[in-house]
């Protein structure tokens, strides 16, 4: 991943009016496979508290400082918009229209314009105007009570199942869908995407297990949940731990072989033996360190590996010989995905500093009135309206 690709939206345009979590993850993305994203930044910054220069979900992006609910600033946000494809936002609903620069009046000015709506509960029901966070989001729609152990309490996957992968994902779907029937018609549209939305429809291929009778609607007692002793983590003598994901007949059997497990094991197709199976591949896994059964089952077809830590993981000989991370401006991150052949993605900025691209984006725009606005005044950060 040369830092002279463009990517496969080289020459889209994009406004992302600044926010925390979701929204900035898919104009992200967006920036990742070329398009050129501008980040509208308010005054003060968005709350999230880190350092911008370490803001990876910034980075291939420019941006400007507008203050929105100022009249100047909403008019500079409209002019942008107006040249745009796909304008991202992730308020709370009716704060873009309160700002002036909802739907209603970007399409008006813009009426091929993609307007993608990133949030939590969605923009109608009876949640849509209340706060929210991931682990909320997972929780109702049930992704949240599969993850854990049987008899515990369930287990929080950080914000990636919510945020990410049932928010970011489905944004950059749902906007890149519309941007091709925009450029078939000439019709713009406002996509709603949801964080409840995206995990719920994650979690298709589990309702037509529990419609089929194969999956039971408690933690760790199916196939996938951790309860089979072949589908899960073992912790080995160093405290480290030890994925297995035996599923098929073919991958147990050469996993049983590299274990080397004395004696018979009961029988990984009776779920009524599968807790003393798994204490008997546990009692084998806390004989050797991580180091050394990942040594044992290298390069064989047992589904096996080490869990690693973030700082772990760039050093793995796979991740590694796919250069999976990179380490750009000083940071390691990961790489751009998915890859492409001829229109290959990359890290071709750092982070985006507030404000720091004011002149270009008014030059490459064709917004002069942009580099001409004063100076916002830095105001405290507003409490959350996003998602």
């Amino acid at each position: 991943m040369g830092s002279t690709g463009h990517g496969p939206l080289h020459g889209v345009r994009v406004v992302e009016l600044a926010g925390i979590g979701p929204g900035p993850f898919a104009a992200m993305l967006l920036a990742d496979l070329g398009a050129d994203v501008v980040r509208i930044d308010r005054p003060g910054g968005p709350g999230l508290g880190i350092d911008p220069a370490h803001d990876l979900t910034n980075r291939n992006k420019r941006s400007v400082v507008l203050d929105l609910k100022s009249a100047s600033g909403a008019a500079a946000a409209l002019a942008l918009a107006e040249r745009a494809d796909i304008l991202v936002e992730g308020f709370r609903p009716g704060v873009a229209e309160r700002l002036g620069v909802g739907p209603g009046d970007c399409l008006a000015r813009n009426p091929r314009l993609v307007y993608g709506r990133m949030t939590g509960w969605g923009q109608e029901g009876p949640l849509a105007e209340t706060a929210g966070h991931d682990i909320g989001y997972v929780a109702v729609t049930g992704a949240l009570g599969m993850i854990g152990p049987a008899g515990g309490p369930p287990a929080v996957p950080a914000n990636l199942l919510g945020d990410y992968a049932g928010g970011s994902l489905y944004l950059v779907v749902g906007v890149l869908s519309a941007l091709q029937h925009a450029r078939t018609t000439g019709e713009g549209q406002v996509v709603d995407a949801a964080i409840v939305d995206g995990t719920a429809h994650l979690t298709a291929m589990i309702h037509a297990m529990v419609a089929a009778g194969a999956w039971t609607d408690r933690r760790g007692a199916n196939l996938l949940d951790g309860g089979a002793p072949f589908y899960g983590v073992y912790e080995t003598a160093d405290g480290q731990y030890m994925a297995v994901g035996a599923l098929e007949p073919a991958f147990y059997e050469e996993f049983v072989r590299l274990l080397g497990a004395p004696g018979h094991l009961p029988d990984r197709g009776d779920p009524a033996a599968w807790a003393e199976l798994r204490e008997r591949l546990a009692a084998r896994f806390r004989e050797r360190t991580r180091a050394e059964w990942t040594e044992v089952f290298a390069g064989s077809d047992a589904c096996v590996a080490p869990v690693l830590s973030l700082r772990e993981a760039r050093d793995h000989p796979h991740l590694a010989a796919r250069g999976t991370f990179t380490e750009e401006y000083g940071t390691v991150q990961p790489a751009p995905a998915p890859r492409f052949s001829a229109t290959p993605g990359a890290v071709r900025r750092p982070p985006a500093a507030p404000g720091a691209d004011t002149a270009a984006v008014a030059r490459d725009w064709d917004v002069p009135g942009l580099s001409g606005l004063p100076d916002p005044t830095p105001t405290p950060a507003p409490t959350q309206e996003e998602r």
